[in-house]
């Protein structure tokens, strides 16, 4: 195992074997792209005020005066909530009395919509706001709703890892794909809110769960540069595409309902997958089971047209003793010493303040000025760039930098979007759109800088606590989303601020690009001051042993 790569060095990095695994693996993740933000024109809430029913004895001129008007973000709209007692506005229409000349309205008592809302169908045909009047006194269920989402995301985070870990990685791949094709289809026949809710729970689970499946799968199997592309641009970017099908199919059904059969019914073609598609041979060699590894491998290698040796794996006892003696590292070791603590805690907020920032901008999208539908696509297309510069600075800058420019340009825009003249929503928009490409090209730096600063025997703990942070902050964005309800520039001054304090404590880590993945505690790396050149004297090949520990990082990280 701990030669792995050079047991299997005979079947090369980039044959037809790791063709078929590399674009299979990375076509799975299309689906999470576009579940992932489906709440973006699930739970959209269209303009609406109250019903005044066609049964009510009043006047056409009563009938558009009955709703009071008032200013929101600068301009004049119908109240959303309320309106003039409707018993009054009868006693006034059937009187004769005119409201603009014989009744001053201000004076005419308020009440709520008790006979429900009407709303407007300019953009949609219904949502889980319309069907369920998520509205006014139930309004906190809007963002609630994509809360429950992401714990259900958070749930999977955590039990999806586990279930790999004992079951397999192909198996749980399957099942949590299944998982999340059918309980997307089940919410079509919600009856209510809290059905809706539930399932979209279990969604979110399954949604995770097959995407890390399927990152673990992929960076366990392959091997060389073809490993570190699928783990920072292939499985991101075809993830990306995903999303970038989703304002494509929410334009052609504005029924929510029907939004939902056709997000679920892509996934059907992957069941094929599963006689393409092997299990990961380091995790059978990890239970064992040499035999079957091996079979995969001479399979592998008949499709790449290699010869295989006779024994690919020669297991020694020796080998099995150390890895029962492996030592177990928990979370309280994060917090053990000055510096693991000073590192855990700086990642675990940079980690939450980028997932704050990601999906509150990309739930935000259909609240822009303009189409929804198209400032969805621009917000999906940004993270093209966004991993493909991720990936060429992985490769070639130091990390710490990278990580704080990023960072501070990303907040520095999000918080002078408040300048922008009201009359100019297109900069607005331009403006959140390089914001966000800022962040998503960030979010996918940070991940394997935090591998790169953690030894070997608490790396996976590491990433998985600061990966609980990260979720914890998918889950409140929607909140920050909602702010903009109360003052539309309220979201863009926390997102910049949160995301510039989290810039500079990116200061006070040390840097990782260049040096050997610690082993041990002991030989994590410690707080300079940031050096630029990417050559030095101490350093013979940066570059090269970047991208090279960058390669192993994503495989241990999910080991």
């Amino acid at each position: 195992m701990e030669d792995y790569d050079g047991e299997i060095a005979f079947l090369g990095n980039w044959g037809r074997f790791q063709q078929i695994v590399f674009f299979l693996l990375c076509a799975s993740a299309v689906p999470n792209g576009f579940n992932a933000l489906s709440i973006v024109f699930l739970g959209d809430s269209p303009p609406h005020r109250c019903l005044i029913p066609e049964a009510a004895n009043i006047t056409e001129e009563w009938r558009q005066a009955s709703i009071p008007t008032q200013v929101v973000n600068g301009k004049t709209e119908y109240s959303r909530c309320t309106r003039y007692r409707l018993d009054l506005i009868s006693n006034f229409s059937a009187q004769g009395l005119s409201p603009s000349k014989d009744v001053n309205l201000s004076e005419v008592p308020l009440e709520g919509c008790s006979n429900g809302w009407t709303y407007s169908k300019e953009i949609y045909q219904s949502t889980i706001v319309t069907e369920f009047d998520l509205v006014c006194d139930n309004e906190w269920k809007q963002p609630f709703t994509t809360s429950i989402y992401f714990f259900g995301v958070l749930s999977g985070s955590f039990f999806s890892g586990q279930l790999s870990d004992r079951f397999g990685r192909k198996p749980i791949l399957f099942i949590t794909m299944a998982i999340q094709t059918l309980f997307t289809f089940s919410q079509v026949f919600s009856p209510s809110w809290e059905v809706f809710s539930v399932l979209f729970f279990i969604v979110g689970l399954g949604q995770i769960s097959n995407y890390v499946a399927a990152f673990v799968l992929g960076t366990e199997i392959l091997t060389g540069p073809p490993r570190m592309i699928y783990g920072s641009l292939g499985v991101c970017g075809f993830f990306a595409f995903g999303y970038m099908m989703l304002p494509l199919f929410a334009y052609f059904c504005r029924d929510w309902r029907t939004l939902l059969i056709v997000m679920s019914l892509p996934s059907v073609v992957y069941i094929p997958l599963w006689w393409f598609i092997p299990e990961s041979p380091r995790w059978l060699l990890s239970q064992g089971r040499v035999e079957e590894a091996e079979a995969i491998l001479r399979d592998a290698a008949k499709k790449n047209r290699v010869t295989a040796p006779e024994v690919i794996f020669a297991e020694t006892e020796g080998e099995k003793e150390q890895f029962k003696r492996e030592e177990f590292h928990g979370f309280l070791e994060l917090l053990k010493t000055s510096n693991i603590r000073h590192i855990t805690l700086i990642f675990c907020l940079v980690w939450f303040t980028l997932n704050v920032g990601y999906f509150g901008l990309s739930l935000n999208t259909s609240k822009l000025h303009g189409d929804p539908y198209l400032n969805c696509f621009i917000s999906a297309a940004t993270e093209i760039p966004a991993y493909t510069a991720s990936w060429l600075a992985l490769q070639y800058l130091p990390r710490r930098p990278c990580s704080i420019i990023k960072m501070l340009i990303g907040g520095a825009i999000l918080f002078l979007i408040q300048l922008v003249p009201s009359d100019l929503p297109s900069l607005a928009i331009s403006l959140e759109m390089i914001g966000k490409l800022c962040l998503a090209s960030a979010s996918a730096l940070i991940y394997p800088y935090t591998g790169e600063l953690y030894p070997t025997i608490m790396r996976n703990t590491a990433v998985g606590t600061c990966s609980t942070a990260s979720r914890v902050g998918a889950a409140i964005a929607p909140y920050f989303v909602h702010l903009g309800t109360y003052n539309k520039n309220l979201p863009y001054i926390l997102l910049g601020s949160l995301t510039i304090i989290s810039a500079v404590s990116v200061l006070f880590l040390p840097e990782s690009f260049g040096l050997p993945l610690p082993e041990t505690i002991e030989q994590m790396p410690k707080r300079e001051w940031i050096k630029w050149p990417c050559l030095s004297s101490k350093q013979k090949n940066p570059q090269k042993e970047g991208k090279t520990h960058s390669v192993k990082i994503l495989e241990e990280t999910w080991m």
